[in-house]
């Protein structure tokens, strides 16, 4: 492709990007949390308004005050499907892209269609619907979440099956919170509000224990936190957006230094809520052929320390520390360097090295803390 042709069609992207529908989802730790009374009570005041918003797909699960939400709100009619001899119903995409609302609400965004769909998930259905020109409004349980599929297994002992790649939740122009306490969510079990009364006791002693809800509240949390953080990376200016701390910890092979780096660089980052990332550069002296036994063990404890702390540990191989201390600042985005001092064996490298100068002036341009620890 020319450089003639790759400006064009970078023009193009830029244009078919703006004709697509802006996504809006909303996120909850667990069924009964509110997401569907809570879009369509949105769905309501954007109708007042004068916005052409219909409903595509809305699961209520007979729960009497989402349902009579319902009243008064233009619905596009369900596909119907016949499947092993029952009349089953789906969201009708085709008749969503052929009348064009300005938005439209399709709730459960995990679901699987029916055989005989044009799409096997609904989440597909919903980019079609996006890539149409069309707004949607939708909505999504934290443990449908691909990436989190071992961490509620864990939790909840459940293998979810019906998950949503993290791209899609990527896609959304906003992501919303539906929070509740794990009080007020078993309060709103044990009043109904959320199963039949034959269901209660059973939901209880399983998936809403108090542990449980504590857990995915924690993770639902974090997962809208990290969307609302790379939006901001994404759209505001540097030097104009406040700074999400990121620090970066560079370890030698010392036991005693290492280890003190480690655990006051934990410290910080959990003192500020931010990730954290341990670095340690191999050089050619310190090959696993002619380390000593008791450095690598040392190391071996570190990393295994520093993992337990929360860090991600990246080992690299290389002869110029400097350089290879830049080069993750940089992919990593970290706004703060911590190393040990002065007399600490990593430190002596970087000092021997006539790039030090240049990792200071790397630093200073990028606007990045450098602490040097006790």
């Amino acid at each position: 492709m020319t450089e003639k042709e790759t400006h064009v069609q970078h023009f193009l992207d830029l244009i078919q990007k703006s004709r697509k529908g802006k996504f809006k989802i909303y996120i909850g730790m667990s069924a009964g949390v509110g997401k569907t009374f809570r879009m369509l009570q949105e769905a309501h005041a954007l109708l007042k308004s004068g916005v052409d918003v219909k409903i595509g797909f809305i699961e209520t699960h007979n729960r009497v005050e989402t349902h009579q939400l319902l009243d008064g709100l233009p619905i596009i009619p369900r596909r119907k499907l016949f499947y092993k001899g029952k009349e089953l119903e789906e969201l009708d995409l085709q008749a969503i892209i052929n009348l064009r609302p300005e938005i439209v609400i399709v709730d459960e965004l995990a679901h699987s269609n029916m055989e005989g769909s044009k799409n096997e998930k609904r989440w597909q259905d919903v980019v079609e619907i996006l890539n149409a020109g069309i707004n949607v409004i939708s909505a999504v349980n934290i443990q449908h979440i691909e990436s989190l599929n071992n961490d509620i297994k864990t939790i909840t002992g459940i293998e979810v099956q019906e998950r949503i790649p993290d791209s899609v939740l990527q896609l959304a122009d906003e992501v919303v919170n539906i929070d509740l306490t794990a009080g007020e969510l078993v309060t709103r079990l044990k009043e109904g509000k959320i199963y039949t009364e034959d269901k209660i006791s059973i939901a209880l002693g399983n998936f809403f224990t108090t542990d449980n809800i504590l857990q995915l509240r924690e993770l639902a949390l974090k997962e809208v936190a990290s969307q609302v953080e790379r939006k901001v990376e994404a759209e505001i200016p540097k030097g104009v957006a406040i700074r999400h701390e990121k620090f970066l910890a560079c370890i030698s092979s010392n036991e005693k230094t290492a280890k003190n780096v480690i655990r006051k660089t934990a410290r910080l980052a959990s003192y500020y809520h931010s990730k954290w990332t341990v670095l340690y550069v191999q050089t050619p002296s310190e090959s696993s052929d002619k380390i000593p036994l008791d450095k690598q063990r040392y190391l071996i404890n570190n990393f295994k320390l520093a993992t337990e702390l929360g860090a991600e540990i990246h080992q690299i191989e290389n002869d110029n520390v400097s350089n290879t201390i830049m080069e993750v600042v940089e992919q990593k985005s970290i706004t703060t360097l911590c190393m040990g001092k002065p007399h600490l064996n990593l430190l002596r490298i970087i000092l021997a090295t006539n790039t030090f100068n240049r990792l200071l002036n790397k630093l200073s341009s990028l606007d990045i803390d450098l602490v040097i620890l006790s």
